[in-house]
Parts: C-alpha cells; sequence; structure tokens
C-alpha cells in the first residue's frame, strides 16, 4: 500500500468586508430622513414650533371655552358610602329600599368637593329616597327619572357649599327594594 497523503486544504472564499456596515449606515439613513419629514409635517401643521400663529390662536380660544363648559377626560368615580337604606310608609307592600351610588365627574377637584361634603349630600339624598313612591321605582323610567333628580340634589348641594356643582351622572350600582 501506498502511503499518500493527500493535503485536501480548501481555501475558505475572501471574508466579505463592509457588507454588514453598509447596511447599518442606510438603516441609519433612512430613519434620519424619516425623522426629518414627520418633524417637518408636525412643524407644517402648526403641532411643533410657530407655524399657523391665526390658527393656533383660534385654537387656544377653542380651548380656553371648552375648558370653561368642562374639564376633558375620562369620568372619575367615587362611591357614596355606605349605602342608602329608607323606609317606606306603612301603606306600601315595599317596606325599604337599599341603593349604592357612585358619582361620576371629569374634574379630580369635583370629587374631592363630593368627598368633602358627602354628609351634606348624604342628608339631601337620604330625605330624596324617602319620599319617593316605591310603585314608579319598580320600573326602569322611575328609576332614571330619580337617577336625574339625585345628580341635581347633589350638584344643588355642591352648589351651595362651594359655589359650583360639575357632577354629571351618578350610577346606581345597586338597588334592592323589600
Amino acid at each position: 500500500m501506498a502511503d499518500t497523503n493527500v493535503d485536501l486544504a480548501v481555501e475558505a472564499p475572501p471574508a466579505r468586508k463592509g457588507g454588514g456596515m453598509k447596511l447599518v449606515i442606510l438603516g441609519l439613513a433612512g430613519l434620519i430622513l424619516l425623522g426629518g419629514a414627520a418633524g417637518a409635517a408636525l412643524y407644517f401643521t402648526g403641532v411643533i414650533g410657530g407655524g399657523g400663529g391665526e390658527a393656533a390662536a383660534e385654537g387656544e380660544a377653542a380651548e380656553e371655552q371648552a375648558g370653561a363648559e368642562e374639564t376633558s377626560g375620562p369620568l372619575l368615580y367615587h362611591p357614596l358610602e355606605p349605602p342608602f337604606v329608607v323606609n317606606f310608609t306603612d301603606d306600601s307592600d315595599v317596606r325599604f329600599m337599599q341603593v349604592r351610588l357612585q358619582a361620576a365627574a371629569r374634574d379630580p377637584a369635583v370629587i374631592e368637593n363630593v368627598k368633602t361634603h358627602s354628609p351634606a349630600i348624604r342628608n339631601a339624598l337620604v330625605m330624596l329616597f324617602s319620599g319617593q313612591n316605591p310603585a314608579e321605582l319598580n320600573t326602569r323610567e322611575g328609576k332614571e327619572k330619580l337617577q336625574k333628580e339625585v345628580v341635581a340634589e347633589v350638584n344643588r348641594v355642591l352648589e351651595e357649599q362651594t359655589g359650583k356643582g360639575g357632577v354629571e351622572n351618578v350610577f346606581f350600582t345597586g338597588f334592592v327594594m323589600q
């Protein structure tokens, strides 16, 4: 047997230089162009910078007017705890009612006023609830009417105490009559 050393060394192809670096540079250049285009669009539409002086003044006036009417944002809720319990007169089949309420407003200051003046609000609502006709409250329309009366009563108390109302709505989270 012949001893042959065959050298099968295969040369690797030369490594590509700069291929990855070209992609990084192209990507960065694309990002810079997109950022510049977005910035220019925002500038010329008046969102940023000083573009559109007259339109900006009109927008500010509209914002002030909307802010004066009502604070924008999500509704904030505050439970009026503990539940309200009132007795009805003896001539009714329904003897008592238990109501759980949550007051809703968009302005955190209004919610703070509700918390601060909770005793006066609770007193007014107990008086309102005890004067209700249980037969009317068995209908959806009766409950919706009571809901509007509750909002008006809460805002009346807040206006007496603070000079302004602000509760947008109240929600019944529990309503039991027996």
